[in-house]
């Protein structure tokens, strides 16, 4: 059956407490099933007519999904201006939901950052990696890594456990965000995550900027440009050679393009690149 609730089954995110949310028009907050009791990362926003449609997602995730129910009546011009219409005002109210649930994840991070203390190398993910603590702290067994925005400001925050799982604070803005390893001299290297960063520099000196993913490694990078007008932008390429499409690589190709830099990919001893 084509229904929002068999859609957002489909994505993972199923309201934890059926049924779905009101069809208002109203951006409507609840609780995903699987997250922890009393959050509620899912939303919706859900129209009857002229169809009915909605636009739902994840502020934990960030992820973002339309539906349509099915029909064999085609909808005429101005059903169409209409829908395109409650699409457009769908976006408005996901973003301005979007900047306060970023400000209140900033607010956290914030309070957080400054319960933390100053992670040593002898953190069990920093051991196992062989990488040193460059300007993350701990709380309890938990590494904390600061994404901030060309600013300096405390937008989110990574937290790393001792097993190397990885996630973010909910809600926190991740787009144009990275981790500062050193002060850049004359060149800056981009990487994904933290203990690539961190190998890098101490191999280098050079200054690193950890963007957390291939996906925000393009908005790192034009934001980085605009910052810093005259320095040589070394893009640090994850080789995802055995994943279809290489994505770090694509991405690294990709921001070099666009802000005139130039790609540095690993080679390893032994591993046949396909």
């Amino acid at each position: 059956m084509n229904t929002l609730h068999d859609a957002m089954a489909a994505v993972g995110l199923t309201p934890h407490t059926p049924p779905p949310p009101v069809a208002d028009g109203k951006l409507q907050r609840f609780r995903v099933a699987g997250d922890k009791a009393g959050s509620k990362n899912g939303w919706v926003i859900e129209h009857t007519h002229p169809v009915r449609m909605a636009v739902f997602g994840s502020w934990k995730t960030g992820e973002q999904h339309t539906w349509r129910e099915a029909s064999i009546t085609p909808t005429t011009p101005a059903q169409r201006a209409e829908i395109q219409h409650q699409l457009a005002e769908a976006k408005r109210k996901r973003d301005a939901e979007l900047f306060e649930v970023q400000c209140q994840a900033q607010d956290k991070a914030a309070k957080l950052w400054k319960r933390a203390r100053p992670a040593d190398n002898h953190m069990p993910y920093l051991v196992r990696k062989r990488v040193g603590a460059y300007g993350i702290r701990r709380l309890n067994h938990m590494l904390l890594i600061p994404a901030r925005d060309v600013n300096g400001v405390l937008r989110t925050l990574q937290f790393i456990g001792p097993d190397g799982s990885k996630r973010f604070l909910t809600g926190g803005r991740i787009a144009g965000c990275y981790c500062a390893i050193g002060q850049p001299v004359d060149s800056l290297l981009v990487a994904e995550g933290y203990a690539t960063g961190a190998t890098l520099f101490a191999a280098t000196g050079r200054a690193v900027a950890v963007c957390f993913s291939a996906g925000n490694m393009l908005a790192v990078a034009r934001d980085l440009r605009a910052k810093f007008p005259d320095l040589r932008m070394i893009m640090c390429a994850d080789d995802d050679f055995a994943t279809p499409g290489n994505p770090g690589l694509t991405a690294a190709n990709k921001a070099a393009q666009a802000v005139g830099g130039v790609v540095a990919v690993p080679r390893f001893e032994g591993v046949r690149h396909a």
